[in-house]
């Protein structure tokens, strides 16, 4: 299906010069410099759909090539390897006699529920209906630059650019799979329909993950229709509450509807201080970043992860524009600083919570201890006792550190010069051929020399730093969100919607009957904190950059490639995922003054025993720990009835709780 076209008038007078990228025939005439520009600019452009088109083939070849294997041959082969495979864990249950009880939502997080066009510019003719995220993608390399265009964000409203229209698909496959043969909550919603659920008994809450939280009601209404949905489902099933299960940042997104749903209209759903004691059962909130991830800061200061530092590493310039003329981070860095969602998940709490300059709470972290295998036992506790290693401490809390020599002195032998005061200016190198438009373009040298000469960044600094590098995008942003720690929570000023989201500056419900689970990987090394460098002057250029030949070596394990890593699942480190439920909201305190039960279970992560494993049963990381066997069964035993003492209270690999004591926060 295409969007209707206007009826085109008959054609009586001579027809104007063709216009390609907005130019016709006589000006490319008349302008040969451009003329050969945009060719080579499109030359480029085709090279890059090339090289991605054969990734992608690469990918459906070896997919078709598995899903082309009769359905037992996979098991068969990891059977005749490992020895029989367990029964699923919906097919265990059910053996146990198991059976629907309270119905289900689903709260998919970041980037993971898909989108689909309903508007579009003139590029993006024919594909009404059809996902630009999620799916095949095949939008991406065939005309990126359109696709870049309409995923994006308006940059001063955080809303709908102007004829563009991109909503988020409804129903449970709106994040059951990502993409094709990567599963989200395909494996959960298939497990709990072993013992009877449906879609009648289980909901996918999907939304437009871009948006700021509030935004998503101002725009679709989408907390409404949750609120709707849930009552529906309570009313509809005797009166059984829902097991709520959000994961990732919709861990974040499901804290501000419970704020949102008491408050009252307009701003708020209206329903009264008792709604959530009336309708919810238990939130199990995976993969949980309650306090935010560093991850996130490096994403909007440089649009780097550690494995994009690697890859930058290896092969310079591919992904950059040198090969494919593309600028490509710039293209990712605009249209990720257009979605205010990301902002929710940058580090709360500031030093208290991640530690200063000379101390953090996992400093003693052994990144050198060994990891069990898979087909090894452990017994989990409650002590969070862990092993101390005999390796040197971290500087967690220097989040950013330029230059590696700087992450590991004393902060007294810091030469550091602030950064607030340094005059910005246009005058990097030419800017006028920049395809996409960052805020760095208006930084100036002084103003990249001076974030540099400040040395180094920890949570309490990290939002000035943002502030002075990205301006408009933090002023969206502090209209949403709050990252502080709140002095008194009955101050009215904590009634509004920024800081529904943010745990330290804001109060659970009152609904002591309620239980509240965080269920996280642990033993997979997570970023933690980052060694960056100044970038080579270059036309628009980011000017910071991970520096990946930072390393730690036998005295420093923790640093590898410029990324200095903790334990955790590989996105969410344990501290974010872990202290609320082990200490801000355990028993009743300030955050939770009603007293709601909290539970942590954790799933010590192994990898696949093979290929043909697929991304494991046992596995811990962020996002293949939605088919962690453990963490279903714990799943579908509280939907059909379990409480969080049935299924044996905290399980505990790490030292969450030693950590959290470290944390002196008032409760």
């Amino acid at each position: 299906m295409s969007f209707p076209r206007r009826r085109k008038a008959p054609n009586t007078q001579k027809s104007e010069p063709h216009e390609i990228d907005g130019e016709n025939e006589d000006d490319k005439k008349r302008n040969p410099k451009t003329n050969l520009r945009k060719d080579k600019r499109w030359s480029c452009m085709d090279s890059c759909c090339w090289f991605i088109g054969c990734i992608c083939s690469i990918w459906w070849f070896f997919l078709f090539l598995y899903n082309a294997m009769p359905a037992s041959f996979p098991q068969y082969v990891t059977e005749a390897i490992t020895g029989p495979l367990p029964d699923h864990p919906g097919v265990k249950l059910l053996k146990e006699g198991l059976k629907v009880k309270h119905p289900v939502v689903f709260v998919p997080g970041i980037v993971t529920g898909g989108l689909e066009l309903w508007e579009g510019h003139q590029c993006a003719e024919g594909l009404f209906r059809k996902r630009l995220w999620g799916g095949s993608f095949g939008e991406l390399y065939k005309r990126p630059l359109c696709w870049v265009e309409h995923i994006s964000l308006d940059n001063e409203t955080g809303l709908d650019p102007s004829g563009i229209r991109l909503r988020p698909v409804s129903g449970l496959v709106a994040a059951d799979y990502f993409a094709a043969g990567y599963f989200v909550w395909a494996v959960l919603i298939a497990n709990l329909a072993r013992i009877g659920y449906e879609e009648k008994t289980m909901y996918m809450a999907a939304y437009d993950w871009r948006l700021s939280f509030q935004n998503t009601e101002v725009r679709d209404q989408t907390l409404s229709r949750i609120k709707s949905n849930i009552e529906l489902m309570v009313a509809t099933n005797g009166g059984k509450k829902v097991v709520v299960i959000p994961h990732s940042m919709g861990v974040l997104y499901f804290l501000h509807f419970m704020k949102w749903v008491e408050a009252p209209a307009p701003v708020g759903g209206g329903g009264g201080l008792d709604w959530c004691t009336k309708h919810i059962k238990a939130v199990m909130n995976i993969g949980a970043p309650f306090l935010g991830v560093p991850k996130a800061v490096a994403g909007l200061f440089s649009m780097e992860a550690k494995d994009v530092a690697i890859a930058r590493a290896f092969a310079p310039g591919v992904l950059d524009k040198d090969v494919f003329g593309l600028q490509t981070f710039q293209h990712m860095m605009r249209m990720t600083r257009t979605w205010d969602s990301t902002m929710s998940m940058i580090p709360k709490g500031g030093d208290t919570i991640w530690g200063g300059l000379d101390w953090s709470p996992e400093g003693d972290f052994d990144c050198s201890a060994k990891k069990l295998k898979n087909n090894d036992t452990q017994t989990a506790d409650q002590s969070g006792k862990g092993t101390l290693g005999t390796t040197k401490r971290v500087n967690y809390g220097r989040i950013i550190s330029f230059g590696k020599d700087v992450s590991d002195i004393h902060s007294f032998e810091i030469k550091r010069v602030d950064f607030q005061g340094a005059v910005k200016g246009n005058n990097l190198i030419n800017t006028t051929k920049c395809d996409a438009w960052t805020e760095y373009q208006e930084m100036g040298i002084e103003g990249v020399k001076a974030v540099a000469d400040y040395k180094v960044y920890t949570a309490g600094s990290i939002l000035d730093l943002l502030h002075y590098v990205a301006p408009k995008l933090m002023a969206r942003g502090d209209a949403h969100f709050s990252h502080g720690i709140a002095d008194n929570l009955d101050d009215p000023k904590y009634e509004h919607h920024k800081y529904w989201s943010n745990p330290l500056e804001t109060k659970l419900p009152n609904a002591p009957d309620m239980e509240i689970y965080t269920m996280y990987g642990v033993g997979v090394p997570t970023e933690r904190a980052y060694v960056y460098k100044l970038t080579p002057a270059a036309e628009c250029y980011i000017p910071f950059q991970i520096d990946a030949s930072a390393e730690g070596g036998s005295e420093n394990p923790c640093l590898k490639g410029g990324v200095f890593s903790v334990d955790g699942d590989e996105t969410v480190p344990i501290l974010s995922a872990g202290f609320m439920c082990a200490k801000g909201w355990r028993g009743t305190t300030r955050f939770n003054p009603s007293g709601i039960r909290t539970y942590i279970r954790e799933y010590d992560h192994a990898p696949p025993a093979n290929l043909l494993e697929g991304r494991g049963t046992q596995s811990g990381a962020h996002v293949d720990i939605m088919g962690n066997f453990a963490l279903i069964e714990d799943v579908i035993r509280v939907a059909a009835g379990a409480t969080g003492e049935d299924l044996g209270g905290d399980r505990v690999y790490s030292d969450i709780y030693k950590w959290s004591e470290k944390i002196k926060l008032q409760l």
